[in-house]
């Protein structure tokens, strides 16, 4: 490839170094689910759409690899068949497999998006592009079986504009005291992938916490399942308010098993990228929100998230769960040895 001619005397930077780094992180982790959900299915239409997802994950995986290799630089020891237990009973039913892959592709979209737009090395860069082609095609695939299947929440629908206007009162953005105007689109769409992406964070802490034993832990992810409720009661309440009808779930989607098909280390690791992501979209809808009402709302779930993420943190790190990024060189302590 003419990328990777040019890319042969140019060394990677922290922007890239940092992007594949994580996402190499990230596709270790979802081999595993993958893998486990695959073992599992039943359904004849989920099948090939799990198999697919399975297959990029590990061509992506293979990918950074020979790029990790090519520079003498090593990769991470991430996730493996260790921290999967095949022969433990399915701990979701088929349905969360398709609203998994729906998840990660939407959350895909927009981290490669970002990392996409750090990279200069042409090799990466052609990289992180195609892994944005796939996202959005594997999105694509899992909306559309969604809606066949009927599973899919559409965003709410609002009449269209008669005219342009601008706003014209400093009254546009209050929300807190006296009578606020109704919810804009941007606002409004912000609202309901919140709502969707909670719900899902609460399946998947559900699963969790039906199946891990050390108490510490389980009392954790307990904690962080009853954030994302919270945050779905107020969003919900609010969407009502403004007569809106409020986002329900469709179904249960974990089952009764308690044997964990997961290490205690995927299981936080998971909640820890969780994490991550919430705060980051959190803080997208906080800068594109203009009631003030939804702004001190936005500023107060990123605290308890940001909280919540900490000790987290804390927990994979007393563990010894956590993979160190790479780190720039000492210069004090090269110096001072």
């Amino acid at each position: 490839m003419k990328s990777q001619e040019k890319s042969a005397n140019i060394e990677l930077t922290c922007t890239e170094i940092g992007g594949l780094w994580g996402v190499f992180i990230q596709e270790s982790m979802s081999t595993c689910f993958l893998k486990y959900f695959l073992h599992h299915l039943q359904d004849e239409e989920i099948i090939p759409l799990t198999k697919e997802a399975l297959q990029i994950s590990q061509g992506r995986l293979d990918k950074m690899k020979n790029i990790f290799l090519a520079e003498n630089f090593p990769f991470p020891a991430a996730f493996s068949e260790g921290d999967v237990n095949l022969s433990a009973p399915p701990l979701f039913h088929d349905v969360f497999t398709l609203s998994y892959i729906y998840m990660m592709n939407r959350l895909g979209m927009i981290n490669f998006s970002y990392t996409a737009s750090n990279n200069v090395r042409l090799d990466v860069l052609d990289f992180f592009t195609e892994c944005i082609h796939t996202s959005t095609e594997m999105f694509g695939k899992a909306v559309k079986m969604m809606l066949s299947k009927g599973i899919y929440d559409r965003p709410p629908k609002m009449e269209y504009p008669k005219e342009i206007k601008f706003v014209q009162k400093e009254s546009f953005i209050s929300g807190i005291i006296g009578k606020k105007r109704p919810l804009n689109a941007i606002e409004l769409s912000e609202i309901f992938f919140n709502i969707e992406r909670n719900y899902f964070s609460i399946l998947i802490m559900l699963g969790f916490a039906q199946v891990i034993k050390d108490k510490k832990l389980k009392d954790h992810i307990i904690r962080g399942k009853i954030i994302s409720e919270k945050q779905i009661s107020f969003f919900n309440n609010l969407l009502m308010e403004e007569e809106l009808l409020g986002t329900v779930t469709v179904s249960m989607e974990v089952t009764d098993s308690t044997v964990s098909p997961f290490s205690d280390k995927l299981i936080m690791s998971m909640i820890n990228v969780l994490n991550s992501v919430d705060i980051s979209l959190i803080s997208h809808a906080l800068s594109v929100s203009m009631r003030t009402d939804l702004t001190a709302q936005y500023t107060k779930i990123i605290a308890d998230v940001m909280m919540y993420a900490k000790d987290t943190f804390d927990i994979v790190v007393e563990k010894k769960w956590l993979e160190q990024p790479p780190l720039v060189t000492n210069r004090d302590k090269l110096i001072n040895s």
